[in-house]
């Protein structure tokens, strides 16, 4: 059992062990969905539920699994629970944002393939947290999500109004943009209590 305080994980999974600033997983909607604000923050908080709702099952069928020494299927047991999620939260963008759901495009049901969600059911369930810090830690993980979402969307949308050297224009300025805000969050790397 880890006996880490709620805020310590909290402030941990935000800032400094940022899933995909600092571990970087979930870079293709990083890279793919963060040209606009108004695309970026939407699929953020959709990400962030669906982090959130498969850390809670996870931690929950983690413990069914460890129960009946079945421990060995946790990986297909959390894929299966995320790709559930990400479908009744396509259902609901679908039928009550169509707007929405159309920009997005490919990118919401690929959140089922994004391994920040599997990360952070896999994580938490190797940190051995409890219910409380597992919430905690998949709470954190999508703000953290979200955050490093719409700050890339934000620089990007700057960017559109400079003047960018035609060589490093498209995915080359948006990959040293990302490595520029993943070094400033490592400047948070005190706080967590080193991880």
């Amino acid at each position: 059992m880890n006996n880490e305080s709620i805020a310590n994980i909290l402030l941990t999974t935000i800032l400094p062990g940022n899933f995909v600033l600092a571990m970087f997983l979930g870079m293709c909607p990083f890279l793919g969905v963060s040209q606009k604000l108004e695309t970026a923050f939407p699929m953020g908080l959709a990400t962030a539920f669906v982090i959130m709702v498969a850390s809670v099952s996870a931690y929950f069928m983690n413990q069914l699994l460890v129960h009946f020494h079945l421990e060995f299927l946790s990986v297909i047991t959390f894929i299966t629970v995320i790709a559930c999620t990400v479908q009744l939260v396509e259902m609901f963008v679908k039928k009550y944002f169509p707007v929405l759901f159309r920009q997005l495009g490919i990118y919401l049901p690929l959140i089922a393939t994004n391994c920040a969600v599997l990360g952070v059911a896999l994580f938490q369930t190797a940190r051995q947290y409890n219910f409380t810090q597992s919430l905690a830690y998949s709470i954190g993980g999508g703000i953290g999500f979200t955050l490093a979402l719409v700050l890339m969307a934000g620089l990007r949308e700057r960017l559109q109004l400079a003047n960018v050297p035609t060589m490093v224009q498209g995915a080359a300025i948006s990959l040293i943009l990302g490595g520029i805000l993943s070094l400033s969050f490592m400047g948070f790397a005190g706080i967590g209590g080193g991880e």
